[in-house]
């Protein structure tokens, strides 16, 4: 009796992870149609809008400042700095609202919250990753950029955006169900980030107190990385992998709690 019991339970055991492959597959593919079916332009549009705002960047800032403040291309130095902003951005605003897009398909047995999210990251990194690769190797031809990029330094400071981005996304994912009040309070906090995170100006350059404040915006440590990853000559001294690791991954435990705590009050509600 104890063996026919395990031959039965066996199979469906070995049947549960590619099932849930396939219920991520299924809703990255609906994910791209929604997202990128809308425009005649489709998947080019994710790599036309970040050269239309770099071009604006530069277009405006060349004309009051010589020279940028690293490397001799202004689009390469504001691309260093928007770029991991636009992947963090992306990544915590998509996925801050999954679970409220996808509430629908929450009733299906089949379909998990953990799936929805799973999906939505999977397509966002790959979107973002593709987007940022292509960018930066035209921007260091257009530039005529001869020095080897340092691609440990590049990789961790896209990982790292995903990572920040994805946490917070989760976090606010679930916070947004359970205080509405929570999505008007994140727009005020989140509105100065686009100004306080480094993208137009070195983080050395400013004084020291002003320093001592945005050090905690981890998204200065993100761009930075990402800098000494482009420009040699550039040094970081102020960043610390560390800390946003650690932030994000307090930020995700909050939003894993909150998503296996109240998970049937998200779906319900």
């Amino acid at each position: 009796m104890t063996s026919v019991t395990s031959d039965h339970s066996a199979p469906k055991r070995r049947h549960v992870p590619f099932q849930t492959l396939r219920v991520i597959f299924a809703l990255m593919i609906r994910e791209m149609a929604t997202s990128f079916g809308r425009s005649s332009l489709g998947y080019l549009w994710a790599i036309l809008e970040p050269i239309g705002i770099l071009i604006v960047f530069t277009l405006a800032f060349s004309i009051i400042f010589k020279q940028p403040p690293l490397g001799s291309s202004f689009l390469l130095f504001y691309a260093t700095g928007y770029l991991p902003f636009g992947i963090y951005n992306t990544a915590q605003s998509k996925i801050a609202v999954a679970l409220t897009q996808n509430k629908a398909l929450l009733f299906y047995p089949a379909v998990t919250y953990t799936d929805v999210i799973l999906a939505r990251f999977a397509l966002i990194s790959l979107t973002e990753l593709t987007v940022s690769v292509i960018l930066f190797t035209g921007l260091m031809v257009h530039a005529g950029v001869m020095v080897v990029p340092n691609l440990p330094y590049i990789f961790v400071a896209l990982g790292m955006a995903l990572l920040l981005g994805t946490s917070v996304g989760l976090m606010n994912a679930t916070l947004f169900e359970i205080l509405p009040f929570w999505r008007t309070i994140w727009k005020i906090l989140s509105r100065p980030m686009f100004f306080i995170s480094a993208i137009f100006y070195l983080f050395d350059s400013l004084p020291s107190y002003i320093q001592t404040i945005l050090w905690w915006n981890p998204l200065v440590h993100i761009i930075g990385t990402l800098r000494v990853g482009f420009f040699p000559e550039y040094e970081g001294a102020y960043i610390s992998w560390l800390y946003v690791v650690i932030l994000s991954l307090c930020l995700m435990t909050i939003g894993l709690i909150n998503l296996r705590t109240s998970n049937k009050f998200i779906i319900n509600n």
